[in-house]
């Protein structure tokens, strides 16, 4: 049962439910940690992003991806494409596990809660105010943020020795952690596709909402 494709999907699994539930409890009514602010979001989504990849390791995946856009650099500079489209459909379908769990946890307090922008914010990213249309921060921002999270990937570690065992996953956790610091503030930070797809399409047919992607309510598989 372990190997890549298992790995790939509980790591991203593990990532979507602590990071996603994170928001969960923060933007959701009568929780534990509502109003909380934004550097607990960002703080949740760097440890998700540790737990992640030490899941998908000990499920079988060494590479520990946990996303599409890493799984891409990976293949780009090392020339062997093999394994894309495996990964990719494991992250996506482990994001959709992970938000249908999110929503299990989360069923009582989405119910008391009357804002729809806050409850699809939970799922993916999005403004929580209409005040500031998203159009120009959700073009601008995944590129340079996505750009600076794979250019780390391809470089060489910091230590000519190599980095002790246990101790990249953290590294990767602070990076992500520092990028929603930094430039997650108009709509969260866009840096994982299947983060980000996987649960809108959780939201839309769990919850049968809007999720900003029309395709997801036209196909015929939903």
């Amino acid at each position: 049962m372990y190997g890549p494709f298992f790995g790939e999907f509980m790591g991203t699994l593990v990532l979507i439910l602590l990071g996603d539930g994170a928001v969960a409890n923060i933007l959701l009514k009568k929780s534990k940690g509502e109003n909380s602010r934004w550097m607990v979001i960002a703080t949740a989504w760097g440890m998700a992003v540790v737990a992640g990849i030490f899941t998908a390791i000990a499920f079988g995946s060494p590479g520990a991806h946990i996303n599409p856009a890493i799984a891409l650099t990976v293949a780009v500079l090392s020339g062997d494409s093999s394994k894309v489209g495996l990964f990719r459909t494991a992250q996506i379908r482990g994001g959709f596990a992970g938000a249908s769990l999110v929503w299990l946890v989360y069923l009582h307090h989405r119910k008391v809660t009357p804002d729809s922008e806050a409850k699809l914010a939970v799922f993916c990213t999005h403004p929580l105010s209409s005040a500031f249309p998203p159009t120009c921060s959700a073009k601008l921002l995944p590129p340079p943020a996505s750009s600076l999270l794979a250019s780390v990937s391809g470089a060489p570690a910091v230590s000519t020795t190599g980095l002790p065992i246990g101790l990249g996953p953290w590294l990767w956790g602070v990076l992500v952690w520092g990028l929603g610091l930094g430039l997650g503030g108009p709509t969260g930070y866009a840096i994982n596709p299947a983060r980000d797809f996987g649960p809108r399409v959780a939201h839309a047919m769990l919850y049968g909402e809007d999720c900003g992607f029309p395709c997801v309510h036209l196909c015929p598989l939903w």
